[in-house]
């Protein structure tokens, strides 16, 4: 069985991660949730342009 890294949401993989390290290190949610947020508007801005 081959498993290919384009056939997996990368979205839900990173949200556990980043929720994970949340709960072990809470004072950096800040810096999650920011860099979270960028990343998300880069992807959206991305999608838009090649439209």
């Amino acid at each position: 069985m081959n498993v290919n890294l384009a056939n997996i949401a990368l979205q839900p993989i990173f949200s556990i991660l980043i929720g994970i390290l949340i709960l072990l290190v809470p004072r950096f949610l800040n810096y999650f949730v920011a860099v979270y947020l960028i990343v998300i508007g880069i992807l959206g801005l991305m999608h838009s342009v090649r439209v």
